[in-house]
């Protein structure tokens, strides 16, 4: 029987995690109190301290439409920038830090943060990432993990557009999101498993919960999960969008990715699921190439240009694009297509280089393009 659904159930939330630098040297800088109690007094709730103390989080309510996460989204960059000016410092939405030792950066003192800490040992020491998350509502659990199921297959496309971490402790890694090599190495991350039903899902989640080993979902980190704390599908995979428009046409995508499943659900059609070996091959080539090198099309068996992947996800998507009036933000994703931030990063590099300055210069100067691109859209 095939499952009715309104637009009214696509709701859009944002979470985003910056890092806060030092306007003058650009290195990592701690959070003051005084900054984050100045940010919580404009912000409220959708502000909060991160797992490390050069973090900053901050999250959307829950937006009907692209237009209301652009309103609010824009509002808690734009807060956080200017409480962060106050302090000498700026908010960069990248998910790795140019130069950044991750073995200088204290987490922060609270006991969530404290036993994440032991429980991860020497692997969570290094977690100088940051990502960004993005939740669309879906009105039932069997729903939810029917979609993510299929939602799989597109979880490359979103992370190839998305990559914004070509660098680490002060070196070009050869890859457009070095954030995932970080978090991997955590347990309980990457593809999600092949779930046929949400009892599946809890049956398995639940032997951790039942013998101690996590205390609730939250600490399930796969790229795409059931949301442990609303009635959501939360995307997990992409990088931080340095500019605000393309962290808004990413979430765009995810939306309309979702209602394109259902509407076929409505029909009794469905995306064909694909073994994860071969989705893991697609994730692999996103994370080392953006969208310089291309993916795989399994239905036609062959290495496609990620233009042309655009392309036809914007063709598939375009009912779902005008009912849920996102057709911009859609076709934003052709000149996202052709670079992402890792590529602006390199630029910005190489470019200093060329004119003459020395590496330490030219890191300097792609956290300073990172500081203008999170001001760019505000």
């Amino acid at each position: 029987m095939a499952t009715t659904f309104s637009d009214d159930h696509f709701t859009l939330g944002l979470e985003e995690e910056y890092l806060l630098v030092n306007r003058e040297t650009f290195d990592l800088a701690e959070a003051p109190e005084d900054l984050m109690e100045a940010c919580k007094g404009k912000l409220s709730d959708q502000v909060s301290p991160e797992f490390l103390k050069c973090q900053i989080e901050v999250g959307t309510g829950i937006c009907p439409r692209i237009a209301d996460a652009r309103e609010d989204l824009r509002r808690l960059r734009a807060t956080v920038a200017e409480c962060a000016d106050g302090f000498g410092l700026a908010p960069i939405a990248v998910s790795c830090h140019p130069f950044a030792d991750w073995k200088d950066q204290p987490h922060t003192d609270r006991d969530r943060y404290r036993q994440l800490a032991r429980d991860l040992g020497g692997v969570g020491q290094r977690m100088l990432i940051c990502g960004a998350h993005v939740h669309v509502g879906l009105p039932a659990d069997d729903i939810r993990v029917d979609v993510m199921r299929q939602m799989t297959y597109f979880l490359p496309h979103l992370l190839a557009l998305s990559a914004s971490s070509p660098f680490w402790q002060g070196r070009d890694t050869g890859l457009a999101s070095y954030r995932l090599t970080v978090f991997d190495n955590l347990p309980r991350t990457g593809l999600p498993p092949d779930l046929v039903s949400f009892s599946e899902y809890r049956r398995s989640v639940d032997v951790l919960i039942g013998l101690g080993l996590i205390e609730d979902t939250s600490k399930i980190w796969w790229d795409l999960r059931p949301s442990h704390s609303f009635p959501t599908l939360e995307t997990r995979i992409c990088d931080v969008s340095p500019r605000l428009e393309h962290a808004l046409s990413l979430a765009a995508l995810i939306q309309c990715l979702t209602r394109m499943l259902m509407r076929l659900r409505q029909v009794n059609q469905r995306w064909r699921v694909y073994d994860r070996f071969l989705v893991n091959e697609n994730r692999w080539r996103a994370q080392r190439y953006g969208v310089t090198e291309g993916l795989i099309d399994f239905g036609r068996g062959a290495v496609v240009p990620i233009p042309e992947l655009v392309d036809e996800l914007i063709a598939l998507t375009a009912e779902d694009a005008e009912a849920l009036g996102c057709e911009a933000e859609i076709a934003r994703l052709r000149e996202m297509a052709t670079e992402t931030s890792a590529d602006r990063q390199r630029k910005v590099y190489d470019g200093t280089r060329e004119a003459g300055g020395d590496h330490g210069a030219a890191m300097r100067s792609v956290v300073q393009h990172l500081i203008d691109e999170f001001h760019v859209d505000l």
